[in-house]
């Protein structure tokens, strides 16, 4: 079984629904029928990412992420990153200082429980000296690199796509380029999304990461998902960069009727906004764990 558990799902300066990351758990079989996972991954950590991880761990079918109650991110495998917007690496300083320093007691063990940060390779060559490097660079005696903090793959692009990696024994994540920021044109600023995708029924799942309406790029990806989980901009407004919810709702019902909404603006629960519940699955749910296979 696959799970996807949003930590928020506002947008970048939401203030009531925290910013749209992710925990993705791979399991032997359910939640309910062992506490051991295949693995763990957080999918973005935004800057609000610490605090609505702390308010995760404290539902039960979470606990296993506390320590001494805080967030135990030695429990972390993996992480990726789709791009390098704040609320999607905001909070990976605060992971990667106290997975390095607080959860493990010894230095062989903090080598052991450093986590795997994944992203393709283009964001994966500027993460450290346009994001990280400011506060992780130096350490006691020495002048600090990426790999002291995490181990690292990058994706590289090929004929066949733009990369993939295993999540657990049975579980294949693709990732393709958005139509997220443009500098002179489309896809020239690196930003991601992601197919999840069974190994054994070819089942996926679409998780479009922060792109503009690229119904092109994305209708094949659609229509053979089985759930998709898109970004959404309520308000639109010149410059936008996100699609907007009038933009999806060209998309055909059969769509629509399998896509959860994300990485919206704190005024989703105006009365205006009651008709999204009729025509897509619904406004994506925090802390809610939503099987993605099952």
């Amino acid at each position: 079984m696959l799970t996807l558990t949003f930590l928020g799902t506002g947008s970048a300066f939401s203030r009531r629904k925290f910013q749209s990351n992710a925990l993705i758990e791979a399991w032997p079989t359910s939640p309910s029928a062992q506490a051991t996972r295949d693995d763990v991954m957080l999918l973005d950590f935004g800057t609000t990412g610490p605090l609505a991880l702390f308010q995760l761990i404290q539902r039960p079918e979470f606990a296993y992420l506390q320590r001494d109650g805080r967030a135990d991110y030695g429990r972390i495998k993996k992480l990726f990153i789709t791009h390098l917007h704040a609320d999607h690496v905001g909070g990976v300083e605060e992971l990667a200082v106290l997975t390095r320093y607080a959860c493990c007691e010894s230095k062989d063990t903090q080598q052991s429980s450093k986590p795997m940060l994944i992203a393709a390779r283009d964001v994966m060559d500027t993460i450290w000296t346009n994001t990280l490097s400011g506060g992780l660079g130096a350490m006691n005696g020495h002048v600090a690199v990426l790999d002291d903090y995490f181990n690292t793959l990058s994706l590289i692009k090929t004929t066949d796509g733009h990369g993939s990696f295993r999540l657990g024994n049975d579980y294949d994540v693709e990732v393709f380029p958005t139509d997220h920021v443009r500098i002179d044109k489309k896809y020239d600023w690196p930003s991601y999304g992601l197919t999840f995708r069974h190994i054994q029924t070819g089942e996926t799942v679409v998780f479009s990461g922060d792109t503009r309406f690229d119904l092109e790029a994305m209708s094949p990806r659609f229509d053979s998902a089985t759930t998709i989980f898109h970004d959404v901009l309520l308000e639109p407004h010149d410059g936008a960069v996100h699609a907007s919810i009038d933009e999806l709702r060209t998309l055909p019902k059969r769509v629509r009727e399998k896509m959860h909404l994300y990485h919206y603006g704190d005024t989703w629960d105006d009365p205006v906004f009651n008709v999204v519940a009729k025509e897509f699955a619904e406004f994506a749910k925090p802390q809610q764990r939503y099987t993605l296979f099952a």
